[in-house]
């Protein structure tokens, strides 16, 4: 972090002498690099991405068509984002009053960014995306990002992030706060889009990840600087509860669904039969994990332990006539079944590892799917 927000301990009083305001975007630009997070400039005294040529600020064309970024030159947002410390010197170097923003999947980062602004909530059912809220709760109080996500954790019987002083927390100038975690085993988490029905965690509550920004402590807007909380610097591992909480708001893509491969004569048949097509393969593994995901609609019940067994058993067979990795199958059976009974690990566990077993010693030979 910039040796502005650095707090003598020996004194509270007393900051440690830092670099001048002119001098701070580049110093924070430089610490955000050195530490694997790629910047990108963002507009003067806003949090929005800068734009470099005329034809970006009309949008007429993407990315992937502008000269700049081929030419070294920022534009559209993260896309421009860079670790490379001789172009940070030259962006900052030169536009000391650019801010600072961080392209999150790139870095490896899952930021939670809460709203603090008082606002009337919507409808029972976008509070908390897919947990009903039955009418006999009662709602009052309820006005900002802070308090849906203290619900949903309470609800898991967790700490709130908000309340997280583990991990790297940042408040913004608004109000709000960003809680900074790390995402690990290569895991792309998704952004939210917005705070609708999308895949906004909870009402007021978005994610920054892949395809988003954030915007670097330190940096200073028209409304204010954005200034960590507490001591800790550094985000912490994305917690496990709060992982399976993205997964069922939809913040990880699907499985890859596997490509061509050398299989055995008696799956050849089978990929044949099929077409080799991914689009039917992608269609098939949904069709099978359709049952357990949709026992994510109920709290309790609904056949879950028999659904998550079948759908093992069928993806064994698809295994064992070597149309799909192991690997691959038992991580879209734990997805499905983590979106649909979170915290429940334990439970669902041997159930996979049961009906793959199973599955295993019966090959389904003749399409890309079916039952056993």
């Amino acid at each position: 972090m910039p040796a502005e927000l650095r707090i003598s301990r020996s004194d509270p009083r007393r900051r440690v002498s830092g670099p001048s305001a002119t001098e701070l975007p580049l110093v924070t630009a430089r610490g955000c690099a050195s530490r694997g997070w790629p910047v990108h400039p963002l507009a003067p005294g806003r949090k929005t991405p800068a734009a470099n040529c005329s034809d970006c600020r009309g949008a007429s064309h993407t990315h992937a068509d502008c000269p700049c970024l081929p030419a070294g030159r920022w534009c559209h947002g993260f896309h421009a984002a860079t670790l490379d410390q001789r172009r940070i010197e030259d962006w900052w170097g030169a536009h000391p009053d650019l801010g600072v923003g961080v392209a999150c999947g790139p870095a490896g980062l899952v930021v939670i960014d809460i709203d603090a602004k008082p606002a009337q909530p919507p409808g029972r059912d976008r509070i908390l995306p897919g947990i009903p809220i039955g009418d006999h709760v009662d709602l009052r109080g309820l006005a900002t990002g802070f308090h849906t996500l203290a619900v949903l954790a309470a609800l898991r019987g967790r700490r709130s992030p908000a309340d997280d002083d583990t991990t790297l927390r940042v408040r913004t100038p608004s109000g709000g706060l960003h809680v900074w975690y790390r995402a690990v085993n290569g895991r792309r988490w998704r952004c939210s889009v917005g705070s609708g029905q999308g895949r906004a965690l909870a009402w007021q509550v978005d994610v920054r990840a892949w395809g988003g920004y954030i915007v670097a402590p330190g940096t200073r807007t028209g409304h204010g600087t954005y200034l960590p909380l507490g001591d800790v610097r550094e985000p912490a591992v994305l917690p496990g509860w709060l992982a399976q909480e993205l997964m069922r708001t939809g913040h990880l893509p699907a499985p890859p669904v596997p490509g061509p491969r050398p299989v055995p004569p008696r799956g050849r048949q089978a990929v044949r039969a099929a077409g080799g097509g991914r689009d039917r393969a992608a269609r098939t593994l949904a069709a099978v994990l359709a049952p357990v995901e949709a026992c994510g609609q109920v709290a309790e019940g609904a056949g879950f332990s028999e659904a998550l067994n079948r759908a093992a058993y069928t993806l064994g067979g698809l295994v064992a006539s070597g149309q799909l990795l192991r690997e691959e199958a038992e991580r879209a059976l734990e997805e499905a079944a983590a979106a649909a009974r979170p915290g429940q690990e334990r439970r669902f566990g041997p159930i996979i590892r049961s009906g793959l077993a199973a599955g295993l010693k019966r090959p389904l030979n003749t399409t890309w799917g079916g039952g056993p």
